[in-house]
């Protein structure tokens, strides 16, 4: 079919510079628009994110602004419908926040737990959280819970950042780079560009992860290990480091708690606990001086190795002692740990002694002078360059938090950690390791009436007393978060929050508001019973969970069981700031945040969330939103982040503040501040001077400029590196019935307690592999002898782009892809039809086999399939009849081991354990055909026909 070729009027088209939203990296784009319309998307050169680059995602916003999924009127389930029909009335947005309103008020007038905010993939966390702070609920989590929260909290415990967004790998001097199990679309652009950089200097990309796709394609090694065993390769370095006297003994001694004495006295209270002389400080001993000596003074000469006995005549060693004594056994040889792991103990060997080599023999010396926190001055910066990053194959674990610890361990032996060619800090980040200075968290305001709450609803317990807990020991948060259960819960249990709703434990609520969260599909485990969790009712007839809010902008699965729908524009439509608060853009040489604007106007009857939550807080006078008599503070969210300060000259925008514009980082409210990004294309960077680039966790200049402008809100003090975790035996000690203070009354907890909250890291098997079948006396490892992952796709994210017209083309179904000599040795082949069992159900599916898979190992792609009659997608499109999820396999609960049925999930953080997926597969009939479980078609919107073009064109104007 021909066209009319109708040619482009630059001079009429506009271009605008905003933050793309795509996926979680934040990438600057350039956006024309055309006629009104967007006409294309480009990477912004000068952002210090991308410098330009933009992937397919980025590209494919047009389809994302343009798709027939977007929301466009508020909707209230119908009058005597059943929640979860999709059978909605439109409603005008004067009705839909009245109607809300009275709910909310009336909650926090009464009991403010009775409403649980929980939000998905967001970059307004600091919003969001202090929302609920001053509404008073501890109840509200963000999407963490099921992501990567054990590896932000094991890095915050261990050396102040961590992965994931708060620290990135050193493009630019590694030599020597570990890239532990980072799917394809995290930090995709950056990431892209550094591994470009890598492969240009000559430097060695190690990849460790079960499938060779994406990143993992390119390595100059690929090392498929089996799932769940990385910090079991982790250690078997460590030993191999060790054994060969292979450390950076200095910086262990300068930088770490390494020679810090741990007292011994088995049990006993105190034991493992570190000796501390009459002020608190650490003790080690003094080489030179033959004494005992406070740890944090300059000029001693602390012992690595030491046994000594303590003034009141206890017994000590140092961290280190401890270390070697553990990590030397041959439990963690390379020989014996070969076969667990599935990597050959000769590669083990060679791995550790080639990262030894370029760390000792290939030292990277920068001539940039640079004082420590004990007054030393050095005259260059040393960089061990091996670099190292990780992310959800590690995190989605239950022994996530442990393995991502024995990681960083690996990182301190090799004194590899913010120095040239390392793994670096990301503004606001290092920050001081949790240890004594939290305050404690009070539960009775908890439960006050129009009472906001002393803190943020998360936060990092160094001790029992912190816990979330009453006098009895029973969760107050319905998550269980920061309970016995999962005391280091930093970011919530968001896949528990509606199995522990509707089973009213450890209470009931009335209200679930839910942003961005497809808690009826992808973003839940056990995904076809939470639906019918959605749905249950009671005994007299009523909702379990009363009332349901959805706020999104795209209808999608979980939208068709609200009550109230409340349509969110699109990142093209809005204000966001991308703040140094929550998640900023910062790379290691800047701080740095960005803002999104609206770019082309609204054509239908939606609102920005961040403008209801304003609107909501001031309706509902919650105290920062309000004056003092009671009137509302801010007109809207433009307002409010211009001139809400968390502490004096402190916001949300760090750029230009001051009346004047002329003061970065920390000033007073500037009213020109949102124009002043917008000039600036859409983002503001700080650039450090080269003597505070370096060592920050030790960096004299940096720590003080950093406490002066508020970047943490701590005193100028040396982060210590905390190879022993001193808050982790105050809870093992509780367990024990050893602490001092709240000690858990359940046997169960005692257990846990005790067996994985240990002070060095260890590695444990992942739980739910280790529990009986519920009709088998075997293990359900044994049981079900393959793992079963996900990998994310370059070109989608999530569930976001399941509807994209142009990312559909790359991809619309997915496939179980299995290792194809596993597959001829059951007699399986490509096109085949199987069903994959694993103990909580099973599903059916199509095989394809591949030679880049661990053995043991099967995955599909995340998140493709949908419901029909969702997502704007036509009721046979292939991502309805043909993609499948893995999510009905998984089971939120362990299986019951005693008294009660723990979360799936690490029991130090309560990370969801999606990856402890244990499967068998087994050949379908030859009539067994078809994907399952299948759900019913669900009900169109009032404002969608479900009308589809067969071909769509993109063309100027369209």
């Amino acid at each position: 079919m021909s066209r009319e070729f109708i040619p482009e009027d630059r001079a009429k088209q506009q271009t605008h510079y905003t933050t793309c939203y795509m996926c979680a990296c934040r990438c600057g784009v350039k956006v024309t628009v055309d006629n009104g319309h967007v006409r294309f998307i480009e990477g912004n050169r000068s952002h210090p994110v991308n410098h330009g680059v933009i992937c397919a995602k980025g590209s494919a916003g047009i389809m994302k602004q343009y798709s027939p999924a977007k929301l466009s009127k508020p909707l209230r389930r119908r009058s005597g419908s059943e929640r979860g029909a999709g059978d909605f009335v439109e409603i005008e947005w004067d009705e839909a926040l009245d109607l809300l309103t009275a709910r909310l008020a009336k909650i926090r007038a009464t009991n403010p737990t009775q409403l649980a905010f929980f939000t998905g993939r967001d970059q307004m966390q600091a919003l969001s959280g202090l929302w609920a702070q001053q509404f008073g609920t501890p109840n509200w989590a963000a999407h963490g819970g099921f992501c990567s929260v054990n590896m932000a909290v094991a890095g915050l415990y261990t050396i102040g950042y961590s992965f994931w967004e708060f620290g990135a790998p050193d493009w630019d001097y590694a030599k020597y780079f570990m890239l532990w199990g980072v799917a394809e679309d995290h930090a995709s652009n950056p990431i892209k560009i550094g591994l470009d950089k890598l492969k240009r200097s000559g430097a060695k990309f190690v990849s460790i992860n079960p499938v060779r796709t994406g990143y993992s394609a390119i390595a100059d090694e690929w090392i498929p290990i089996r799932p769940g065993t990385d910090g079991l390769l982790a250690l078997a370095l460590v030993h191999v480091l060790l054994k060969r006297g292979l450390v950076d003994w200095e910086f262990l001694i300068r930088y770490t708690n390494a020679p810090w004495l741990v007292v011994q006295t088995p049990g006993m209270p105190g034991d493992g606990l570190f000796a501390r002389d009459g002020d608190g400080n650490p003790l080690v001993w003094d080489q030179d001086a033959q004494r005992l000596v406070n740890g944090t003074l300059a000029g001693i000469a602390p012992a690595l190795y030491a046994t000594r006995d303590l003034p009141d005549g206890r017994r000590a060693k140092t961290v280190f002692a401890l270390a070697t004594e553990r990590y030397l056994d041959d439990r963690y040889a390379p020989e014996t740990l070969a076969a667990e792991c599935g990597v050959p103990a000769q590669t083990i060997t060679r791995i550790a002694l080639e990262m030894a080599h370029v760390a000792f023999n290939e030292t990277v010396e920068l001539p940039i002078p640079w004082t420590d926190m004990l007054g030393r001055t050095h005259h260059s910066v040393i960089g061990r360059p091996v670099a190292m990053h990780a992310m959800r194959g590690v995190s989605a674990h239950s022994n996530g938090f442990q393995t991502c610890r024995a990681i960083h361990l690996l990182q301190m032996l090799l004194g590899a950690l913010d120095g040239p060619g390392n793994f670096r800090a990301r503004t606001p980040f290092p920050r001081r390791i949790p240890m004594r200075t939290l305050p404690e968290n009070d539960p009775a305001l908890i439960f006050a009436p129009n009472t906001a709450l002393k803190r943020m609803p998360n936060g990092y317990p160094a001790r029992p007393e912190d816990l979330v807990i009453d006098a009895d020991g029973r969760p107050l948060r319905i998550d269980k978060a920061y309970s016995w259960e999962t005391p280091l819960s930093a970011h919530g249990l968001m896949h528990m929050v509606i199995t522990n709703a509707v089973n009213r434990d450890p209470y009931p609520i009335d209200t679930l508001l839910l942003f961005m969260a497809n808690m009826a599909w992808n973003s839940s485990m056990n995904t076809a019973e939470v639906r019918q969790m959605l749905a249950r009712k009671d005994e007299q007839g009523d909702y379990a969970i009363p009332f349901l809010v959805v706020v999104d902008a795209f209808d999608s699965e979980i939208v068709k069981y609200a009550d109230l729908v409340l349509p969110d524009t699109t990142y093209l439509e809005r204000y966001d700031a991308i703040s140094l608060l929550d998640r900023p853009i910062s790379e290691p040489d800047a701080a740095a945040d960005a803002i999104r604007h609206p770019v082309i106007a609204l054509d239908r009857d939606v609102r920005p969330w961040q403008d209801v939550l304003v609107e909501l807080a001031s309706r509902l006078r919650l105290p920062a939103f309000s004056r003092a008599d009671g009137s509302r503070k801010f007109k809207d969210y433009r307002d409010f982040i211009v001139n809400y300060e968390k502490l004096p000259g402190v916001g949300f925008l760090a750029g230009w503040r001051g009346k004047d514009g002329d003061k970065p980082l920390r000033g007073e409210p500037n009213p020109k501040q949102w124009e002043r990004y917008i000039d600036n294309k859409g983002f503001f960077a700080y650039q450090w001077p080269e003597h505070m680039r370096y060592y920050r966790y030790a960096n004299k200049d940096y720590l003080e400029f950093a406490e002066k402008h508020a970047l943490f809100g701590t005193p100028p003090v040396q982060v210590i590196l905390q190879m022993y975790s001193e808050p982790l035996q105050k809870f093992r000690l509780a367990g024990q019935g050893l602490y001092d203070g709240p000690q858990p009354k359940s046997a169960e907890d005692q257990e846990r307690l005790a067996t994985y909250f240990d002070p060095l890291p260890f590695w444990y098997a992942p739980l739910e592999g280790a529990q009986k079948g519920a009709a088998s006396s075997k293990t359900i490892a044994e049981d079900y002898p393959l793992h079963a992952i996900t990998q994310r796709p370059m070109m989608m994210y999530h569930s976001w782009d399941s509807q994209n017209a142009w990312l559909r083309q790359i991809l619309s179904r997915n496939f179980l892809y299995m290792n194809r000599a596993t597959a001829g040795a059951s007699g399986l082949a490509d096109d085949d039809w199987v069903w994959v069992e694993s103990h909580h159900g099973r599903i059916r599916c199509q095989l394809k086999t591949m030679e880049g898979c661990e053995p043991h190992t099967v995955w599909t792609w995340n998140a493709v399939g949908r419901q029909r009659g969702t997502s704007g997608l036509a009721e046979d499109a292939s991502e309805a009849t043909a993609g499948f999820l893995l999510n009905h396999l998984i089971s939120e609960l362990l299986p019951a081991s005693g008294a009660r049925r723990f979360t799936n999930s690490d029991p130090v953080t309560g990370q969801a354990a999606w990856f402890d997926l244990r499967v068998r597969v087994r050949k379908c009939a030859p009539d067994e055909t078809g994907i399952q479980p299948t759900f019913s078609a669900a009900k169109r919107r009032p404002d969608d026909d479900g009308s589809r073009p067969d071909v769509l064109h993109w063309t100027r104007g369209e």
